[in-house]
């Protein structure tokens, strides 16, 4: 694959920033992207290397930008069975299943999502300036359902915007022990990290963390159990987890914020990404994605249906 080679002509009336410009020319790129090419060469100024990303640049500079092929990212793909919900050439939309981690990290050098994507599509474009799918949001270990991965730099940056601005509707199915203080509601309470267990979140007082925000509705009440939808509205780290067992009713199998022991036969805890309302690149009306459960649906006495 050969260098992709962009030309422009600054024609503004006032003396502009090289990345600031950049950034409005080549907006699939991050403006710490295009800085990485001004740093490393790859950019010059009336045939004259750029010196740095803040340089001046004066009406009628010519600019070239060289972008070398990704390079390889070091990971290898790996032939894991995916659920693929749905796919074009900028992203893949998969549910799932409970028990795979998304991404490579210490004690995971192997059968995550990541390597499932690329082994799956070992030529995609990347992201980065790496032969790798792009993240934009991500669940735990044991949560399965619907999760968005970015081909290519273009569609990476249009997903990221749409998570930071909170435009992307998620809706997640819950089984807690116990039941809410109200059948709806809406919960506001800060997350941060725990300071006893540092590997651990917790909710802290407003100021300690960040805003966390939830809705949620009760969709069937059972003697013993409650399953809910729940409706973040900001994504931090656990935050439906522990949400819940804010309002007393943890998630049934969790193991890290719900109770000691089991009350249903799981292996896992029991929160599904189910729904998803998202704008695809280069569209203008938001696609709905729902993904059933990850492994068949069970009953277990007057509970309702698992996910497992």
């Amino acid at each position: 694959m050969s260098d992709r080679i962009e030309k422009f002509v600054y024609d503004g009336e006032k003396a502009d920033r090289l990345d600031k410009f950049l950034v409005t020319r080549l907006p699939e790129f991050s403006r710490a992207r295009l800085q990485g090419l001004i740093d490393e060469g790859f950019v010059t100024i009336n045939n004259v290397r750029a010196k740095k990303s803040g340089q001046s640049i004066e009406s009628g500079a010519e600019i070239e930008v060289r972008v070398p092929p990704p390079v390889p990212s070091g990971l290898v793909g790996e032939d894991i069975p995916l659920n693929i919900i749905f796919e074009n050439d900028d992203l893949i939309i998969v549910n799932k299943p409970a028990g795979m981690v998304v991404h490579p990290a210490a004690g995971h050098d192997s059968g995550t999502l990541v390597h499932a994507v690329l082994g799956y599509d070992p030529d995609l474009e990347g992201i980065g300036g790496e032969e790798r799918p792009g993240l934009v949001h991500r669940l735990d270990k044991e949560t399965s359902g619907l999760i968005v991965l970015a081909k290519n730099e273009r569609a990476h940056r249009w997903l990221q915007d749409q998570f930071r601005l909170r435009t992307v509707e998620k809706t997640y199915l819950a089984l807690v022990d116990g039941k809410p203080p109200t059948p709806t509601g809406r919960v506001e309470a800060s997350i941060g990290r725990d300071p006893s267990h540092r590997k651990k979140m917790a909710i802290v007082t407003a100021g300690k963390g960040r805003e966390a925000v939830s809705e949620y509705k009760t969709l069937e009440a059972f003697t013993d159990h409650t399953l809910l939808e729940f409706h973040p509205h900001t994504g931090r780290t656990h935050q439906i987890r522990l949400h819940c067992q804010f309002l007393g009713c943890p998630i049934v199998g969790d193991s890290i914020y719900g109770r000691k022991s089991l009350t249903v036969d799981i292996d896992r805890h029991f929160l599904h990404a189910y729904r998803l309302k998202i704008v695809l690149p280069g569209e203008k009306e938001p696609r709905v994605f729902t993904a059933a459960s990850a492994r068949g649906i069970g009953k277990c006495a007057d509970r309702p249906a698992l996910l497992r």
